[in-house]
C-alpha cells in the first residue's frame, strides 16, 4: 500500500501533474492499494483534485475525517470545533478554515491560536504544515486516521509505504513499515525516512512508485532493521535479530529442549509489534496461550472459519487440530495453505505462519513440489525430526536453529535431507535456554545463541532471583580485597541490602575486579542487566557512593519494577 501526504508531496501549488496521476494509476494497476493522507478538508480536497477515485480512502483534516470515495461515506474521528474558539479567533480577526473537526489557519496567527486554546482550557493540540497552523483534539493526527482507514480495509501498517514532506507527517510516516520523504521536504524529516527521492514533489512520489511496482523495494530491506524480531542473545547485549520479512525458520532438536520456549517467546515479540501470526498446533501444545484457538478434541476447524478470523488485522489464533486423526492432518494442512497463499496476496497478512510438529504436517512421503512456492516467507516450522519433512519444504529454509542436546546431529541431518555439505559444529551439549543458529545465506559459520524467554517464564525468573533462596553456588560473596568478609547474597534483594552495608574498599575491590557483572551474567543469566552494570563498573570517575546507587537502581528497575 502507498500512502502519500498531498500538499507539497503529490501536489505542487496545490495542483497534482498528470504524470503523477499516471503513476498513482500504476499503482492500483499493480494489485496495491493508495490511501490519501491530508491536511486538507474533504470539501476543498475535491474542488482541487478531480481524481478521487484513485484512493480507497482518503484520511482528511489531519486524521480527523476517513472519506470513502466509493460510496462518498465520512466517518469523523473528533468532536466539531467549539463556538466559543472559532468566535474568539474570528473576532481577533484570523482567517480560519473550518472543518468538521479541524480549525485551520497561517502563519504568523500560531501564536494567537496557542493563546487562545489556553485561555479557552481546551485539550487541543496545534499541528504546523510549513505555513498552515492546525488546531485539532489531543490524540488526533494523520497517523490515528491512517490506523482508521487501514482498519477499515483489513490492512496492517506493516504493509505501507508512506511518502511526506512536512512536520505534519512525522507520525503517519513512523507508523508506516517504510517512510518516505521527497527531496523537497523539510530537513528533519529527511533525516528520519528510510528513503529520500531524488526528485520533488509528484516527480518524487513518481519515482518512489516505479521502484515499488518494479522491486516491491526489497533493496531498502537493509534499511529496515528496526522491524527485525529479536531471537536471542549471542556474546554481550546485542540481540540477534530476524527481518521481519523474507524469513523462513526451521527449529529443530530433541524433545524438551526449549523448541516451544523459543517459539513462544518470539510470538511474543510479535505481538508486541503487531504483527499477525497464527499457529498450527496439530496436538494442542498451544492451547493455553492467550490466544482465541479454534478447534478442538470434538471439532476440526474450517478454512471459511480461520480466515473470517484473520480478517481483522489484530487477530492471532491457534489452529488446533486434536480433532482430526493423525493420518488426516497432512491433507488437511494442504488444503489450508492455499487459502492462507491467496489471503497474504491480498493483505499481506498473516505477517507470520507457525508450524508445529511439521514433520507430520509436511512429511517427505507427500510431494509437496507442486504447491508449496519456491520462495516461502513469514514461515517457522517446528520439528523433532528434520530429516522426516519434506524436501521441498526444507529449501525453502534460510535458518535453521538447533536446541537440545545433539545439535551436530540435528543440523547434519537438515544437510544429508538436501544434500549439501552441513558446517561444523562443535559437539557438545547446548545449555539450557541456547540453541545454535546457521544463517545459510551469510556464509558464516553455525553460532550459539541464548534464547530469549516469554514474559510469563521471565516473571518466574524475576520472582526468583528477587526473592528466593539461591543456592551456594549461584549466590553472591562480599568477601573484600584479603577475604577478610563471607557475607553471602542469597538473592537480589538481599545482595542490595548488603552492598548498602559494606565498607568502600569492599565495595570498590569487587567492583574493579567487575565481579558484579560478572555474576549476573555467568550464574544469574541475565547478559542484558550484566552489561548495564559492567558499564557502571568501567566507570572511573564515579565513586563508591555513586556506583552503588547506579548499580542498586539498574538491579531495582529490572527485578522489582512492574514488567
Amino acid at each position: 500500500m502507498l500512502a502519500a501526504d498531498y500538499d507539497g508531496t503529490l501536489a505542487r501549488k496545490g495542483k497534482v501533474d498528470q504524470q503523477t496521476v499516471a503513476a498513482l494509476q500504476r499503482v492500483r494497476e499493480s494489485g496495491r492499494i493508495n490511501i490519501l493522507v491530508t491536511g486538507r478538508q474533504i470539501d476543498d480536497l475535491l474542488n482541487t483534485f478531480p481524481h478521487p477515485e484513485l484512493f480507497e480512502r482518503i484520511v482528511a483534516e489531519n486524521g480527523a475525517v476517513i472519506y470513502n470515495p466509493s460510496n462518498r461515506k465520512e466517518t469523523v474521528l473528533g468532536e466539531p470545533p467549539p463556538e466559543t474558539l472559532i468566535e474568539t479567533l474570528r473576532n481577533q480577526n484570523i482567517p480560519l478554515a473550518v472543518g468538521r473537526v479541524i480549525v485551520a489557519t497561517t502563519v504568523p496567527h500560531e501564536t494567537s491560536v496557542l493563546r487562545v486554546v489556553r485561555e479557552l482550557g481546551l485539550e487541543w493540540q496545534v499541528i504546523f504544515n510549513k505555513g498552515a497552523v492546525m488546531t485539532l483534539p489531543a490524540g488526533v493526527n494523520k497517523a490515528l486516521g491512517l490506523q482508521t482507514a487501514l482498519s477499515e480495509l483489513g490492512f496492517s501498517p506493516h504493509a505501507v509505504i508512506g511518502i511526506g514532506d512536512a512536520e505534519n507527517d512525522h507520525a503517519f510516516l513512523e507508523s508506516c513499515a517504510c517512510s518516505v520523504a521527497v527531496s523537497n521536504a523539510l530537513p528533519s524529516l529527511k533525516e528520519r525516512a528510510d528513503l529520500v527521492t531524488q526528485h520533488d514533489h509528484g516527480a518524487g512520489v513518481t519515482e518512489l512508485i516505479e521502484k515499488l511496482v518494479a522491486t516491491d523495494l526489497i533493496e531498502l530491506a537493509e534499511k529496515l532493521q528496526r522491524h527485525d524480531i529479536e531471537l536471542g542473545f549471542r556474546d554481550g547485549p546485542a540481540p540477534v535479530r530476524i527481518p521481519a520479512y523474507g524469513s523462513s525458520i526451521l527449529v529443530a532438536g530433541t524433545s524438551g529442549g526449549g523448541k516451544s520456549t523459543l517459539t513462544t517467546g518470539f510470538m511474543e515479540r510479535l505481538r508486541e509489534k503487531k504483527y499477525q501470526f497464527c499457529i498450527v498446533d496439530p496436538e494442542g501444545d498451544y492451547s493455553d496461550i492467550d490466544l482465541p484457538v479454534l478447534g478442538d478434541k470434538a471439532h476440526a476447524p474450517n478454512p471459511s472459519e480461520i480466515m473470517g478470523v484473520l480478517m481483522q488485522p489484530d487477530q492471532n489464533i491457534v489452529i488446533n487440530l486434536t480433532g482430526i486423526t493423525l493420518e488426516q492432518r497432512p491433507a488437511f494442512f494442504t488444503g489450508l495453505l492455499p487459502h492462507f497463499q491467496e489471503f497474504r496476496a491480498r493483505t499481506g497478512r498473516p505477517h507470520w505462519f507457525f508450524i508445529d510438529e511439521a514433520h507430520h504436517l509436511l512429511p517427505e512421503t507427500r510431494d509437496s513440489s507442486s504447491w508449496i512456492p519456491q520462495s516461502l516467507h513469514g514461515i517457522w516450522m517446528v520439528t523433532v525430526h528434520p530429516e522426516h519433512v519434506s524436501r521441498s519444504v526444507l529449501l525453502t529454509v534460510n535458518t535453521v536453529v538447533a536446541i537440545g542436546n545433539r545439535p551436530k546431529e540435528t543440523i547434519a541431518s537438515f544437510g544429508r535431507k538436501l544434500g549439501v555439505n552441513s558446517p561444523d559444529i562443535p559437539q557438545r551439549e547446548l545449555e539450557a535456554g541456547e540453541a545454535i543458529v546457521w544463517d545459510r545465506n551469510s556464509g558464516q559459520n553455525p553460532f550459539r545463541i541464548r534464547s530469549i524467554s516469554p514474559r510469563s517464564e521471565r516473571q518466574r525468573h524475576k520472582r526468583k532471583y528477587a526473592e528466593g533462596e539461591l543456592p551456594p553456588d549461584q549466590s553472591f560473596y562480599f568477601r573484600g580485597p584479603e577475604g577478610r568478609l563471607n557475607l553471602r547474597a542469597q538473592n537480589m534483594q538481599l545482595f542490595i541490602q548488603l552492598s548498602d552495608g559494606v565498607d568502600d574498599e569492599t565495595w570498590l575491590h569487587h567492583l574493579s575486579r567487575g565481579d558484579y557483572s560478572d555474576w549476573l551474567e555467568n550464574l544469574i543469566k541475565d547478559p542484558e542487566l550484566a552489561a548495564a552494570v559492567s558499564r557502571v563498573e568501567r566507570n572511573r570517575a564515579l565513586s563508591a557512593k555513586e556506583s552503588r546507587t547506579a548499580i542498586r537502581e539498574l538491579i531495582e528497575e529490572r527485578y522489582t519494577a512492574p514488567e
